[in-house]
């Protein structure tokens, strides 16, 4: 019998613009897993931290800003050969700050429509499919 997959706990910030038509992905830099593929930030959550917390924590080390964390917009799971990713994404608002790439990624603030264009993780992808059906739906809005 094949042991269950290690999961990771993994948190991202719905950090939107232009009234929620344009939404913050980044570009998983060179060298970590996954490298050159889009995302949105964030990143795992560690042992005896909330989700909120990750997300503060995540956002000043990845993009140096405060991010006050809203209702959670959207949760999957993808398995990977080596784990499975239970990923929950978040509403957030920069408080603080301008975005900027600390961590060698490539920052994008990409409308609804261009997030298809976009070569995505797999495990960003059904969130990405959600936001353009909705912005096929009307004007682009991340809010349900």
């Amino acid at each position: 019998m094949t042991p269950p997959a290690r999961q990771l706990r993994v948190v991202a910030a719905l950090i939107s613009s232009d009234a929620g038509r344009r939404v913050l992905v980044q570009q998983r830099p060179a060298g970590k897993h996954l490298a050159f593929l889009w995302e949105f930030p964030g990143g795992k959550v560690e042992a005896g931290e909330s989700d909120e917390g990750a997300l503060r924590r995540e956002a000043l080390e990845e993009l140096g800003v405060e991010v006050e964390v809203g209702l959670e917009r959207f949760h999957t799971q993808q398995p990977y050969p080596d784990f499975v990713v239970d990923l929950h994404v978040y509403e957030a608002r920069i408080v603080s700050g301008a975005p900027h790439a600390l961590g060698g990624q490539m920052l994008k603030s990409a409308t609804l429509e261009e997030l298809q264009t976009l070569a995505f993780c797999e495990a960003d992808r059904p969130l990405v499919q959600a936001l353009a059906q909705r912005a096929s739906e009307g004007p682009g809005t991340l809010k349900e």
